[in-house]
């Protein structure tokens, strides 16, 4: 379904992206793990042209893009097919559960009013939300608000939804309702690339892992491979320090 290659990326004279592949099918869930700064975040706006990268390829449903030359029209046609949920929740304040939903479908895609109410109130329903869709953000706890920002994400009918630290701004207790219902998307087969630091999201419902640092993907493969086996020195150690797990190598 996507797939990226040697994708680079710089601010300046600081190089964040230095050449990163991966590697997306259908169905997947896969997490991107590794300290702050290692470029995890730049990666996937980059991958949804949030930001721009400097080079790297990219085959999205068949098609090749050249990343660093990406034409207006055909970002506009790959972000129709993907869904970007942010650490922030980036809701407005000024409009209703309800309204943050149906504001794309209606202003970006053109929908009937009709038809966008009716996509976005069972969106609602899906993530828990249906009985606060009047319910404006400042009425509603950050774990509510991420759920309407999924919600606005599911509105769109996405290929894959890309996913920043989706819990990392919540209170701990807020985190696993948040989590439950990307679980529950993974588990109805929807394709999801999540950067995040909840490792048991990742051991327990991804599918693949990432460990990126420094800008490199320093190892990659499957969640049980990667928490039960992992081969770099560097993964162990992170493995050891962020989420207790012993060296078993």
């Amino acid at each position: 379904m996507l797939k990226v290659t040697n994708v680079r990326k710089s601010f300046g004279n600081l190089e964040i992206l230095k050449g990163v592949d991966l590697d997306v099918n259908q169905g997947d869930v896969v997490a991107v793990l590794g300290p702050s700064g290692s470029g995890k975040t730049t990666l996937l706006r980059c991958v949804n042209f949030l930001e721009q990268a400097d080079q790297g390829t990219m085959v999205f449903d068949g098609e090749t893009f050249e990343m660093g030359k990406m034409a207006s029209r055909d970002i506009a046609r790959i972000r129709k097919k993907t869904a970007f949920v942010f650490q922030g929740y980036n809701l407005f304040f000024n409009k209703t559960a309800l309204q943050n939903v149906t504001e794309g479908l209606i202003v970006a895609r053109k929908m009937p009013k009709d038809q966008a109410l009716d996509i976005a109130r069972r969106a609602l329903d899906k993530v828990g939300m249906g009985d606060r869709a009047d319910h404006y953000p400042n009425q509603l706890s950050g774990g509510q608000q991420q759920r309407v920002a999924i919600a606005r994400a599911l509105a769109a009918d996405p290929e894959i939804i890309f996913f920043d630290e989706p819990t990392s701004a919540l209170d701990p207790e807020l985190i696993g309702e948040v989590l439950a219902v990307m679980r529950q998307l993974a588990q109805e087969g929807m394709t999801m690339l999540v950067v995040t630091h909840e490792m048991n999201f990742a051991r327990t419902v991804s599918n693949k892992v990432i460990f990126m640092e420094n800008g490199l993907v320093i190892e990659q493969g499957t969640s049980k491979d990667f928490f039960a086996a992992p081969k770099e020195e560097r993964t162990k150690a992170f493995l050891r320090t962020i989420a207790g797990y012993a060296d078993r190598g």
